[in-house]
């Protein structure tokens, strides 16, 4: 199931392939502990197809685990710490038979059997155990409602790493149990890369990781970016080996793709599109700085259907463990994204469900935020609709300064510069000053 990168790390033994916790771990190393782990769990009480979850990091044992679990066919719930509050939820929804978690040493902490109560597996569970093939369960992250559980079958996620592409030093910002976190481990041992791990998410930690150890590629997002470029604190590291940025998971404010370019003109800044549920589909930006792009890649397909995106690839969860399909009867998956499109380039507006209607016409948070965010003095902006009696729903924006102005000054600020920039109903009708930004430890946008 994983020759591929056997035989990768066999080629690289003696290249560096991990930093964890500021120590750096060999390709060699990395082969020894898979090898440990899958004669250790032949020995074990761990069965073909059985449900682990895997609360841990990029470590260089729990990678190696995570490998030989998926060569054992066992299907992997990975979780960070993140979701803490809600992992027994989440053990409950994935039917996990064994937990396996570390500690800050990398040793394993805690192997326990789950007691499970249901008499019959889900179906879609079962489906992935007569296949006989490792999985995958991803939880969303509930950030507009409850947590999805989405079941993948690990083979043709795997399948693209086959394909060689470019070695890159690659800074792991996304999370261990996020689909961007997934994409970015595999994608870099799969091409000899060396993937560097980080335990503090803040600014000042990643340009300190970027300069200690010369980082070529961070797969981040929008909300990120605008966290790096208000805290300046790229003016006093050395960024100079850093060649390229990804950016996914939400809508790029306009205003924060012009900055970046104009503060970073020799770093490519790419746009990415994926979703938890169909994973990480190659895709290319029409200029450096455009939202534009075009999406595709061995057996992906996409198409509009009232301006709603939706894609067939062969790496498409099998289905959701606790929620309806999305999929349509003839099998394309809805991803609830609006669309622009432009010849073969697609812009994405954002989703459905996010929409404020304000008498009928429409408006895009991210389009109001953006005009925001190119006002002085403004530092995030979160946009969302509020019940109104005589429109049904007015614009409300949550905004974070860095000036001492009161409500009132602001709010006057804000509709005088607003004037020309945005029609008269799109302009936030309510305005609350916060001291906190508006996101969370995915960092990612939290408007609600």
């Amino acid at each position: 199931m994983i020759t591929f990168l056997r035989q990768m790390f066999e080629k690289n033994s003696d290249k560096d392939a991990l930093v964890w916790q500021r120590q750096i771990y060999k390709y060699g190393s990395l082969l020894e502990s898979l090898e440990y782990w899958s004669s250790h769990l032949t020995d074990s009480n761990i069965a073909t197809n059985q449900i682990i979850a895997l609360d841990a990091d990029f470590s260089p044992n729990a990678l190696a685990l995570m490998l030989a679990l998926i060569d054992r066919r066992c299907i992997i719930v990975p979780l960070s710490n993140t979701v803490a509050s809600k992992k027994e939820e989440f053990y409950r929804i994935a039917q996990v038979e064994q937990i396996i978690s570390f500690d800050d040493k990398d040793n394993v902490k805690i192997i326990s059997i789950v007691q499970n109560n249901q008499s019959l597996s889900n179906p879609l569970i079962h489906k992935l155990k007569v296949l006989n093939d490792p999985g995958l369960i991803l939880f969303s992250s509930g950030s507009t409602g409850k947590s999805k559980a989405a079941l993948h079958d690990f083979v043709p996620l795997l399948d693209k790493f086959k394909t060689p592409r470019k070695t890159l030093k690659t800074l792991t910002f996304l999370l261990f149990d996020h689909i961007g976190g997934i994409n970015t481990i595999f994608y870099t041992l799969a091409n000899g890369g060396c993937a560097v791990t980080l335990k503090d998410r803040s600014p000042e930690a990643v340009c300190t990781a970027i300069q200690d150890y010369k980082v070529e590629l961070l797969p981040t997002s929008p909300t990120f970016i605008n966290l790096m470029l208000l805290s300046e604190a790229w003016k006093r590291f050395d960024l100079s080996s850093l060649k390229l940025v990804t950016y996914g998971t939400e809508v790029m404010p306009a205003a924060t793709l012009e900055r970046f370019h104009r503060l970073f003109p020799n770093i490519k800044l790419q746009q990415t599109y994926g979703l938890s549920e169909i994973g990480i589909l190659s895709s290319k930006s029409r200029n450096p700085d455009s939202l534009w792009l075009k999406i595709g890649g061995t057996g992906i397909e996409y198409r509009i259907v009232d301006r709603i995106l939706q894609i067939k690839t062969p790496s498409a969860m099998l289905g959701y463990l606790n929620a309806p399909s999305p999929f349509t009867d003839d099998g394309w998956f809805d991803t609830g994204d609006e669309v622009e499109t432009d010849g073969e380039y697609i812009r994405i507006l954002g989703r459905t469900s996010e929409i404020i209607n304000v008498g009928g016409e429409k408006v895009w948070p991210a389009e109001v935020e953006n005009v925001l965010l190119t006002m002085q003095g403004v530092e995030d902006a979160a946009v969302t609709g509020r019940a109104n009696p005589i429109t049904g729903q007015m614009v409300q924006a949550r905004v974070k300064l860095n000036t001492n102005e009161s409500l009132s000054d602001f709010r006057k600020r804000m509709r005088q510069f607003c004037k020309d920039k945005l029609p008269p109903y799109k302009i936030p009708q309510q305005v609350i000053l916060e001291d906190e930004g508006f996101h969370g430890n995915r960092f990612k946008k939290i408007r609600r």
